[in-house]
């Protein structure tokens, strides 16, 4: 089978590989549609490796992935059905058929385009955010960040009936998707100051949750700088740093209810993105609008598709890539 390789910083090739043997209780599925993740790109696909640790191995960085099965061993799952894949450690989606236990599996309907449906992984690890972070039924929020987590985030507050949807990003594309996905109101940091612009939408107040979404240090101070007092800071954006310098003078006047999330991490890898996949099936959200661009898995365009969404090129939100 063929497998996309970083074989080095921001380049990948392809190479032949045998196609995995299942055991029992395992299933095959032929890969149809992966996506590309902004922690992909931070994580992975730079130069976030020194020489000795390349090529990374087969598939890697990619983690959002749809298919449908060609083998099954296990009564859980049937020869034929279409599903999300969560990878395990050190493995990756850019092949064309992955070995995967039920655990890691996620039934999808028969009808709908995969391209669609993939967006459930990603928004589903934001369903389950939302789930630590409590109601915001009338609740003023700030959302860090409009790339698709953060637009996620402002798909579900909006959804859950939060007062005021306050998202903030550099890009006023984005901003524009945000309107586009609930919003109430939008900033942009670069141009206008976004301590004022809280303030003043919250009445002085302050949002009663903050979202951190972007990764950046930026934006992680200003989720604690920004909140109201004794209000909620909910933690997604992976930063590129172990340790960060931070100014605990925020914690201590705002003692605001700090919320880390990672769905990956909650024990339960599964059930908040077939969670997410129900809501899109019965026509309450739907993160398949996300997707902006498609390509096709060759190593022209995984490579393209990457450097893309690394830049923020062409007004991206979403890349699907075709097997």
């Amino acid at each position: 089978m063929k497998a996309a390789q970083l074989v080095g910083p921001k380049l990948f090739e392809f190479i032949e590989m045998d196609t995995p043997a299942i055991v029992d209780e395992q299933c095959l599925i032929q890969v149809q549609e992966v996506s590309i993740c902004g922690s992909d790109c931070r994580h992975g696909y730079g130069s976030g490796y020194s020489d000795d640790e390349y090529p990374l191995p087969p598939g890697r960085p990619c983690h959002e992935i749809a298919g449908t099965i060609v083998e099954s061993r296990t009564d859980r799952f049937q020869e034929g059905q279409r599903v999300i894949v969560l990878p395990g450690p050190g493995t990756g989606g850019l092949m064309e058929y992955m070995a995967s236990d039920p655990g890691r599996m996620i039934a999808l309907p028969d009808h709908g385009d995969l391209k669609e449906w993939v967006m459930c992984q990603p928004s589903g690890t934001v369903l389950y955010s939302c789930q630590r972070a409590g109601s915001v039924l009338g609740h003023s929020v700030l959302i860090m960040g409009q790339g698709a987590i953060g637009l996620s985030f402002t798909m579900l507050m909006a959804m859950q009936g939060a007062r005021q949807v306050i998202v903030a990003d550099k890009l006023d594309y984005r901003l524009e998707w945000g309107k586009k996905f609930g919003a109430t109101h939008t900033i942009n940091p670069d141009n206008e100051n976004i301590d004022e612009a809280v303030k003043e939408i919250t009445g002085g107040i302050g949002p009663d949750v903050t979202v951190e979404a972007t990764g950046f240090p930026d934006g992680l101070d200003a989720a604690f700088r920004l909140v109201r007092q004794f209000g909620r800071v909910v933690i997604f954006g992976i930063q590129s740093s172990d340790i960060l310098p931070v100014d605990t003078r925020h914690w201590m006047n705002l003692q605001p209810t700090i919320i880390p999330t990672t769905g990956a991490r909650s024990g339960d890898p599964t059930t908040h993105i077939a969670n997410m996949v129900g809501l899109k099936e019965r026509g309450i959200v739907d993160p398949g609008q996300m997707v902006t661009h498609s390509k096709q898995f060759n190593v022209e365009d995984v490579n393209q598709s990457y450097q893309m969404y690394e830049e923020y090129r062409d007004n991206v939100i979403k890349v699907v890539m075709s097997m």
